[in-house]
């Protein structure tokens, strides 16, 4: 191999490490999309159990949440189709740098491009994770359980609070 072969190599590594750490980052955001829709569908899983068992005046209710994780879980879905495809988009632009090296080919017009895509990708995918949260919390019902709902552990405390000190 001819030193100016290998002094393009080590270029091309050197260039290609700032797609390599956002090829990181994206699989650190993969992780945390796939541990939400994980929970999505835990939550989901047991509203469908609860709604099997359910008291006649709680099934639209439950029904109403299902349909809540439905659309959480298509956003989040979404999200995660968006970051693989940023994430091929990505190692693509790695895979034609090296090509470029080799040959004789004007390829930046593809490398452009592929990164281009690969960022737009990600936009997208974060637009559906914003998305998704703001869902999530538009249907957080904080301090609206029925007394008999509550968690018992909240009841103890409550219950503590409210006697009166020796």
């Amino acid at each position: 191999m001819e030193e100016t072969q290998v002094a393009a190599i080590a270029h091309t590594i050197q260039v290609s490490v700032a797609p390599v750490f956002l090829l990181g980052g994206v699989g650190a955001m993969l992780g945390v999309l796939t541990n939400r829709l994980a929970r999505i569908v835990d939550r989901a899983r047991k509203l469908e159990a609860e709604l099997g068992a359910a008291a006649p005046g709680r099934g639209p209710g439950l029904r109403k949440g299902l349909g809540h994780l439905a659309a959480r879980a298509r956003l989040t879905s979404a999200a995660i189709a968006c970051c693989i495809g940023c994430a091929l988009l990505i190692s693509s632009v790695i895979v034609v740098l090296f090509v470029g090296t080799f040959s004789r080919w004007n390829l930046a017009p593809v490398i452009a491009g592929l990164f281009i895509l690969s960022v737009l990708s990600l936009i997208c995918g974060l637009l559906c994770f914003l998305r998704e949260i703001q869902l999530a919390t538009r249907y957080l019902r904080i301090g609206e359980l029925e007394p008999e709902q509550a968690v018992p552990a909240a009841r103890a405390v409550t219950t503590q609070r409210d006697q009166p000190s020796d």
